[in-house]
């Protein structure tokens, strides 16, 4: 069995497409040992990519600059006012078609086309080219940005433009999949298509990671400490969690006593929870880290883990952090709306909120703190949804497929 696997991000920090990228790759070989797996990465950043811990044959490497020249920009500015059609977005896929195109496809049985960011260009470039026949085209977001629940981007004749370009892609490929079932039921109808989105859920596997070991020296403030490592875009609300925990540490001196919120931001509003909380000895509030120190915390610091879902009304995305959480087989308290992912596959309802009800969220979070209090019980809140056995079985229909 021969696979390609074009990929855009395969950095050990930074984003969750990276981690989950690299995760895929890993699993991939768990699944088919003897296969030949080569991989076409594109990638459009500089950072640490470590790729030498990937379970691969081969990877031809390419850096793209999404930096364009001066007459795209200004041809741009015309054709998006007068045609509705984005000549930069044109430009850019041709840089990553002319390294695609060069890819002897048929050698391969399956070809695996994973992108990151909002804008999918490893997805847009394959536009027009043989191989997109043999595509699988996994979308880990909603494409175009204006579908993306929580964007306030408005619908413009641009994006209807990108929206029929990717109709065309999707209707030319071999299948298309994503890692949420309300996704893939929603790019479904967008995308008015006639075959099947598939899910594969995201995964984690640490052996592509050089993991750091626990230092003997550690000493936690706390007994209990629950923390988030995150940003709070896309209708993340975390507020509404940290409001809940100051009223429990106000009225249970238990809790005040053994406890404490350790937050890490990965956004811009850094500075507005660190004034909002400043005073609050139960709350620490810290700036984002790499994946690696994140990880450290999370599985010998922290006790209990807090998973934001976007929001407020809809989440159709999985979360990356998600797969990665579950191998801590710790407590985890997801915030989430009404309609979303992580409450299809959560195993009980303790461990899930919803944004709106704070005297829920209130009621869980004591719950969860004063059950681990009493026991450090491993347990997995997610089952066996992100197991070697259950990756097996879809991929396996993927491929069937």
């Amino acid at each position: 069995m021969n696979f390609l696997v074009i990929a855009q991000d395969l950095r050990v920090s930074g984003t969750s497409e990276g981690i989950v990228s690299r995760s895929f790759l890993a699993k991939l070989r768990m699944a088919y040992p003897n296969a030949i797996i080569d991989v076409l990465y594109l990638k459009i950043h500089t950072g640490e990519d470590e790729l030498n811990l990937l379970p691969v044959d081969s990877i031809n490497s390419h850096k793209i600059s999404l930096k364009a020249p001066f007459h795209i920009k200004w041809l741009n500015r015309v054709s998006t006012r007068l045609f509705k059609v984005s000549s930069y977005d044109n430009y850019i896929h041709k840089l990553f078609s002319k390294h695609i195109a060069k890819v002897d496809y048929k050698k391969y049985n399956h070809v695996f086309v994973r992108s990151s960011g909002v804008n999918h260009e490893t997805i847009l470039a394959l536009k027009n080219l043989p191989i997109l026949k043999k595509a699988i085209l996994n979308f880990h977001d909603p494409y175009p940005f204006f579908w993306y629940p929580g964007s306030n981007r408005k619908l413009t004749g641009t994006e209807a433009w990108r929206l029929k370009k990717v109709r065309s892609i999707v209707k030319g490929a071999k299948s298309c999949i994503s890692p949420s079932k309300l996704l893939s039921n929603d790019l479904e109808l967008l995308y008015e298509s006639n075959k099947k989105l598939l899910v594969l859920p995201h995964q984690y596997d640490g052996s592509v990671f050089s993991l750091k070991a626990k230092m003997e020296s550690h000493v936690d403030k706390k007994k209990v400490t629950i923390s988030y490592h995150g940003s709070v875009q896309f209708g993340r609300n975390l507020d509404v969690l940290l409001d809940s925990y100051k009223e429990l540490v106000n009225e249970n001196a238990k809790i005040k006593a053994n406890t404490e919120v350790c937050i890490r931001l990965k956004t811009n509003e850094f500075e507005r929870f660190r004034s909002k909380y400043f005073n609050h000895e139960n709350i620490v509030i810290l700036e984002k880290t790499d994946f690696l120190t994140s990880s450290y915390e999370q599985m010998f610091e922290s006790d209990i883990i807090l998973i934001l879902e976007n929001g407020p009304e809809i989440s159709n995305i999985l979360v990356g952090k998600a797969p990665f959480v579950d191998t801590l087989k710790k407590p985890i308290l997801i915030l989430a709306p009404k309609v979303s992912e992580l409450r299809s596959i959560v195993e009980k309802e303790k461990y899930i909120a919803t944004y709106s009800n704070n005297v829920e969220i209130k009621e869980k979070l004591q719950n969860l703190l004063l059950d681990r209090l009493n026991s450090n019980e491993e347990l997995s809140v997610f089952g066996n949804y992100f197991s070697d056995d259950n990756f097996k079985n879809q991929l396996e229909q993927i491929l069937e497929n």
